[in-house]
């Protein structure tokens, strides 16, 4: 009795005293306070001194994505192995994001892990006829192959110091050639899905089964999820009600008007102007959409993120928009990512470089593997850097 007591006392004392690994913590208090950072949507892993740099700007947190990384063994999808069969995770390439993830950490970055392709659905970019693959709204065997996959990368990165969430894709477009035109009023919006509610057009309804499966093996890295269409800030009033998982934080992209702001603009022989058809009120309502879906459902404000804003950096408005953006999300105490943050494949959002450098320069030096030789210290950085600064 006396040694089944020590033995009693012993356990009680090492479950009390002794140092518990930082993971077992209930991660979503790390977004209690405001977050502020950008993307990283390299087409090879980032080094230490990249990391390092975002991190010297104040940033805490990245969202990174691995989805243009090249894979392993001659596969078709880094990590997934094949988007058209997904059967397990590579793991070279796990291997290398676990790396990628450790010089994160080592920078003092936290990282939200945002797929761009999950099975049933490559990246455009990656398709081989450029367009829009939505199986994974057609076929519900992807969705369950899209379960599979998080359930093994979160087995595999739950215990990682660097995550703060997962972001299940980036993008989703459950909404394509289904009968929704993107920015539809409200109205249009929730009759649509009163009609697609339990089909595989159902992004809440996969978002459950995703989440539930993430759940059975890590219960408490939060998730995040994106609104519909290209993650459109006003694609949430559709939304019934909030996700059953308290653990969740929902996020939209600001890009509109994508017209003005997008690549497309810049070879107009007149490109539109900002402000124009839009201005820093329509923004303001643009941005207010989700923080309103979420007072009504009782979703705190702290629980939703700007994954995504950003402007061409050559466009001659680009200023004003971003300041406009950056101080209605101010207005929020909100979560963001610029996009994005010293992108190796392509130049156009990368508001850091000079002026004077121009795209041809740019990918002249990354070919070289002179990147280091760009002119940074452009006037676009120093509206995001002002802001980038630690949660107090």
């Amino acid at each position: 009795m006396k040694i089944k007591c020590a033995s009693a006392v012993l356990i009680l004392f090492l479950a009390l005293c002794l140092p518990t690994p930082a993971k077992t913590a209930d991660l979503i208090s790390f977004w209690d306070t405001p977050r502020h950072s950008g993307n990283s949507f390299n087409g090879s892993p980032p080094d230490q001194a990249y990391f390092d740099a975002l991190s010297a700007t104040g940033a805490t947190w990245v969202r990174l994505t691995f989805s243009k990384w090249k894979p392993a063994g001659g596969n078709r999808d880094f990590l997934i192995g094949n988007a058209d069969d997904y059967t397990g995770l590579s793991q070279p390439d796990l291997d290398t994001l676990k790396a990628a993830l450790d010089r994160a950490d080592k920078a003092d970055l936290k990282v939200v892990i945002a797929p761009l392709s999950l099975p049933g659905s490559r990246w455009a970019q990656q398709t081989t006829d450029g367009k829009y693959d939505s199986r994974l709204w057609q076929d519900r065997k992807y969705w369950d192959q899209s379960a599979r996959f998080w359930v093994d990368l979160a087995t595999a990165l739950k215990d990682h110091p660097a995550i703060a969430a997962y972001n299940l894709i980036n993008e989703p477009v459950p909404e394509f050639k289904a009968g929704l035109a993107e920015n539809s009023d409200t109205d249009t919006m929730i009759a649509w899905y009163a009609n697609q509610r339990g089909t595989t057009h159902d992004l809440p309804a996969f978002y459950e089964q995703v989440i539930a499966a993430i759940r059975t093996v890590d219960p408490l890295t939060p998730v995040m999820v994106d609104s519909g269409w290209y993650g459109n800030a006003r694609s949430f009033d559709y939304w019934p009600h909030a996700l059953k998982d308290p653990r969740v934080l929902y996020a939209f992209h600001m890009y509109e008007p994508y017209e003005a702001t997008s690549a497309p603009n810049m070879k107009r022989e007149i490109p539109h102007r900002y402000p124009g058809t839009w201005n820093k009120a329509a923004v303001k309502a643009h941005i207010d959409a989700p923080y309103q879906w979420a007072a009504t459902h009782g979703v705190p404000a702290n629980r939703i993120v700007a994954g995504e804003f950003g402007c061409m950096r050559q466009w001659a408005d680009c200023a004003t928009y971003l300041e406009d953006v950056l101080s209605i999300l101010d207005g929020y105490n909100a979560h963001w990512a610029f996009y994005s943050f010293r992108e190796d494949v392509w130049d156009g959002m990368d508001y850091e470089l000079s002026p004077t450098v121009k795209s041809g320069q740019f990918y002249w030096l990354m070919e070289q593997g002179k990147g280091q030789q760009l002119k940074r210290g452009g006037p676009l950085f120093e509206i995001i850097q002002k802001r980038l600064k630690p949660a107090s």
